[in-house]
């Protein structure tokens, strides 16, 4: 089979495995949410994924986490709140790994399950200081930077990224795309309640645990970022996911689009 042969199956094979009602993307921020953030819409093993890239509101987050099954567990302090498949995997490598003298702990309250009200406050944290930064610079006038902000944080993605392509970044460090520094609102997988950011993401054999137990590394941008699929390593490739290593040999999987 020719390389481009393969690489288009595996893209096919990668929309298979999305949810049978899957809402497709049409638009260009939600092909984009997807290609960033896809990942998890492959994830099995007893989990629910949602049926869309982008929740709009807190209403129809709020619906969508009520009808799936959740577990609450303290982990070193934290009492963290996951969907209950990928807790019990969660605790199973926690539980390994204490075995084997080191730990897999959260970040903070907030590193698994999220309200769509923290993913705007996040998104905002971003959003509001590049605005004023770049109208500083003479980037944007007073103008344009009042009605982003005016917006609906939904809304105002779009625009952010018109921007973007433009060289007007809204990352931490104004250096690049936003999207490598938090996620637009409604589209973290917090959400799914389906991600855990964890202290020790520096450790390979941390890693290789979590990966054991179906928690794979997924965000290239977010390295604390842990995301369960619900499936060993060497389906993932089969399930439309393509792998990258990084410069200290992380491997990540992402979406293959």
């Amino acid at each position: 089979m020719r390389k481009k042969d393969f690489d288009k199956d595996l893209i096919i094979n990668f929309r298979t495995h999305l949810p049978e009602k899957f809402q497709l993307p049409k638009s260009v921020v939600g092909k984009k949410i997807l290609k960033e953030y896809g990942a998890l819409f492959i994830a099995g093993r007893g989990v629910t994924v949602p049926d869309r890239v982008i929740f709009k509101d807190e209403e129809e987050v709020s619906v969508w986490q009520s009808s799936v099954e959740t577990s609450r567990v303290n982990i070193a302090g934290f009492e963290i709140e996951l969907q209950t498949a990928a807790m019990k995997h969660l605790k199973n490598a926690v539980a390994e790994a204490e075995e084997n003298n080191f730990s897999i702990t959260p970040r903070g309250a907030d590193s698994a399950r999220r309200s769509y009200a923290e993913t705007v406050n996040l998104w905002a944290s971003r959003v509001c200081p590049a605005l004023i930064y770049w109208t500083n610079q003479g980037k944007l006038t007073e103008a344009n930077a009042e009605k982003i902000h005016s917006l609906m944080p939904f809304e105002q993605v779009a625009e952010i990224f018109k921007l973007e392509e433009k060289g007007v970044f809204f990352s931490k460090d104004l250096s690049k795309s936003i999207v490598y520094s938090v996620a637009p609102p409604g589209t973290s997988q917090h959400l799914s309640m389906l991600a855990l950011d964890i202290n020790e993401y520096k450790n390979s054999e941390t890693r290789r645990i979590l990966a054991k137990y179906g928690w794979f590394q997924t965000v290239v941008s977010d390295l604390p970022h842990f995301t369960f699929l619900g499936k060993s390593e060497n389906e993932l490739a089969a399930s439309g996911l393509k792998k990258i290593n990084d410069e200290d040999a992380r491997v990540f999987w992402i979406p293959n689009l």
